[in-house]
């Protein structure tokens, strides 16, 4: 008989962001790194043969709290992946909630029966991680296996393995939970599944509501679209938006030109309709994200212009999806890194980027104040 700790990986940047991963190749977070210590020490005194992970980031990072203190390789295989995603790839859960309803429905209520173009299906994804396990177990049978793997492929390999459908109502495992299986003989038994208890406060469920019931519309995650700064209703708003970020950094609107930043505005959707970007919630204005491609190009880096939320909207974990946006836009054009402007007068402001990763490089002077130069790695 093998036994296998089959163990889903650590928050990463997908969680993080609201955005499907699938096998876009996010970075594990600040709190997964603390999660991924939390799972070092639960493990610390449990007798592991072998340790293998699927072969993407987020996973490899996570099955290092296995390898802590244990001189054995790291065994990876693109068979132990989470679900394609298709054309969901990377793209924003509140986006795919608003134009794919039914789909994202199923997809958190009825995986069975869901697909989209380009997409692994349910049947294929339980063979292929089926026969993953089967085939680590054979290959260390009496012994005992650490296994890292993604969310909604282990939730489809364990309704398998428990005879469970979709009318069941499996549940998500949390970031790091981990579940304990038997396998002898090729059938496969499971003392416990979607254990976290040793992460306490650091579980990432425990931030998140959308969980908690799959079957509404998840207003907390946020949508993009193109914000086209020429049309009066549009350009309205921007100036809104900035305006008040502007008052928010400096405590009045002394030294703001609408005409400049309007005209900056309308240069950057010029080049590029996706860098200038109005959040939704739904059909909910939320704020304005806008992004410059040509600033800080020389050192590898893109520029936010304006990251904003409306007021009601703060203060609800919200913004941490437009740093997501940000980071995927930059990513994509291979960009090590994001900067950014702060107001030193504007003390909540430099906390959260803090807090989500950006470190001050300098002083710069400002129009109406100095200013912190920010960066964070993509």
């Amino acid at each position: 008989m093998t036994t296998i700790y089959l163990i889903r990986h650590a928050e990463a940047e997908g969680n993080l962001f609201r955005r499907a991963q699938g096998h876009w190749n996010g970075k594990i977070t600040e709190r997964g790194r603390k999660q991924i210590d939390a799972l070092a020490e639960r493990f610390k005194d449990i007798h592991i043969d072998a340790v293998y992970s699927s072969d993407l980031d987020r996973t490899v990072e996570t099955a290092g709290a296995i390898l802590r203190g244990r001189d054995l390789p790291l065994h990876r295989t693109a068979e132990l992946r989470e679900i394609c995603m298709g054309v969901w790839e990377g793209q924003p859960w509140g986006e795919l909630s608003y134009r794919w309803g039914d789909e994202m429905y199923k997809f958190n209520n009825d995986i069975e029966h869901w697909a989209v173009p380009g997409s692994e299906s349910f049947e294929s994804v339980q063979r292929r991680i089926t026969s993953a396990i089967l085939s680590i177990a054979a290959e260390n049978d009496g012994k005992t296996v650490a296994v890292v793997s993604h969310g909604m492929a282990i939730k489809i390999f364990l309704m398998g393995v428990l005879g469970l459908t979709s009318a069941d109502a499996m549940m998500h495992g949390d970031n790091t939970s981990v579940s304990l299986l038997h396998v002898d003989g090729g059938k496969i038994s499971v003392e416990y599944y979607n254990d976290n208890s040793h992460l306490g406060e650091l579980s990432t469920f425990a931030r998140q509501v959308w969980w908690r019931d799959t079957k509404k519309e998840d207003m907390t995650s946020l949508r993009f679209e193109p914000l086209n700064p020429r049309l009066d209703g549009d350009a309205a708003f921007y100036l809104r938006c900035y305006r008040d970020s502007w008052i928010v950094a400096h405590g009045s609107d002394d030294g703001f030109v609408s005409s400049v930043y309007l005209s900056s505005a309308r240069s950057h959707a010029a080049k590029d309709p996706d860098s200038l970007l109005k959040v939704m919630s739904g059909d909910t204005h939320v704020g304005v994200l806008e992004l410059d491609t040509e600033r800080g190009r020389a050192e590898g880096c893109g520029w936010i212009s304006l990251l904003y939320l409306l007021p009601e909207f703060r203060g609800h974990g919200l913004g941490i999806q437009l740093i997501g946006c940000a980071a995927a836009y930059f990513g994509g054009m291979g960009r090590r890194a994001m900067r950014l402007h702060v107001a030193v007068t504007n003390g909540r402001a430099i906390g959260f980027y803090e807090h989500f990763g950006f470190r001050r490089l300098r002083t710069d002077p400002g129009v109406a104040s100095e200013q912190y130069l920010m960066e964070r790695e993509i």
